[in-house]
């Protein structure tokens, strides 16, 4: 019988752990020492001689940002790299504005589930699981919608209004990969031959995407 108790729980506490997106911490605090350049799955801690109640502060999602780009949306982070007190805690949050029309294009956060809280306007919202089944629902103020770890989603105002979120994932640092600018705006750049293959498109139509997704010069 305890045989059997000590295998279930270590099956549990695997599982468990699987479950989690980032580490433990092993200390109270570890604030993110980003200027040492030194990461071992994580920024090395500041001396805690030097960590001030500014390392867990951060006021920049208060107000909708600026957008002035062709598709209608901003990502405001709050991750590690703008509250370094969040370094080991597994958790951050970003806030999304978007325009009437809006769109914050398909993308996947490969280190965290997100979950986002409408502040403000409507938007049509869904991901796509690895059966290629897609999952969507119109939301508006005050609701909740969650996108699992790992999937291709993507959020989109056809309201009349702007509109504004808040999302909270469950690492310090989910990362981000949008699907049209990490396979035609990469560096170097993905083979023109895989393009035309895996889109079924001319590579005049691949220059031409690649063309609209490259970074505008200052």
């Amino acid at each position: 019988m305890a045989a059997k108790f000590l295998a279930y729980f270590v099956v549990v506490v695997a599982l468990s752990s699987v479950a989690k997106s980032d580490p433990d911490l092993l200390q109270d605090i570890c604030v993110a020492n980003v200027s040492a350049g030194v990461k071992v799955n994580g920024f090395a801690c500041k001396n805690d001689a030097a960590v001030t109640e500014a390392d867990f502060f951060f006021s920049g999602l208060a107000k909708p940002a600026v957008i002035n780009n062709t598709v209608g949306s901003v990502v405001t982070g709050a991750n590690v790299m703008q509250i370094p007190g969040l370094n080991t805690l597994g958790v951050s949050l970003t806030r999304i504005d978007y325009l009437p029309g809006g769109l914050n294009p398909p993308h996947t956060h490969p280190r965290a589930t997100e979950t986002i809280f409408v502040l403000e306007g409507e938007l049509d919202v869904g991901f796509i699981t690895t059966a290629n089944k897609l999952y969507s629902k119109s939301i508006k103020k005050g609701d909740v919608f969650v996108f699992p770890k790992g999937l291709v989603h993507f959020q989109k105002n056809n309201g009349h209004q702007p509109a504004s979120v808040i999302a909270a994932f469950n690492s310090q640092l989910p990362g981000t990969q949008a699907i049209a600018a990490t396979l035609f705006a990469s560096t170097p750049a993905v083979p023109d031959n895989v393009l035309t293959k895996a889109f079924q498109i001319s590579t005049r139509e691949v220059d031409q995407i690649k063309s609209r997704l490259a970074p505008k010069k200052s």
